[in-house]
């Protein structure tokens, strides 16, 4: 391959998704060649003392099947609904500053997140109000 060839094999449409196709070959083959790996190197001894739950090197006290507190889940909730937000706002914010501003679709894309954030913040008060963020 000449580098003149270069630009006009990067505007087919194959071409344009190679490098994501070698990448999402590279990590599955990683994937492939880890687990037989250690499928076929790790040990495979069982006995009694391999079998107990491993916690900090100490010996488990009491049961795994203990209940938690409604409260965890729900702060669960809250944090995954602030980390749903930064993903949908970063994308947002790097197309917002490339958008001509005296155009209507300046608006309404200001206007669309603006009421995304306004639901997060309705969201937060709701969940303040009803007592999730406090740890008795």
């Amino acid at each position: 391959m000449t580098p003149t060839m270069i630009p006009t094999l990067a505007n087919t449409d194959i071409a344009s998704y190679l490098l994501i196709l070698i990448l999402i070959g590279g990590a599955i083959s990683f994937a492939v060649i880890n687990l037989g790996a250690s499928y076929l190197l790790g040990p495979r001894r069982q006995g009694q003392t391999k079998g107990i739950t491993y916690e900090s090197g100490m010996n488990p006290v009491g049961t795994a099947r203990k209940r938690f507190n409604v409260r965890f889940y729900l702060i669960a909730m809250v944090f995954l609904v602030f980390d749903i937000e930064i993903i949908f706002l970063y994308p947002w914010a790097v197309t917002f500053s490339n958008v001509d501003h005296t155009m209507t679709d300046a608006l309404t894309w200001l206007g669309r997140i603006l009421f995304f954030i306004l639901t997060t913040i309705v969201a937060y008060v709701y969940g303040m109000r009803k007592g999730v963020f406090k740890f008795d």
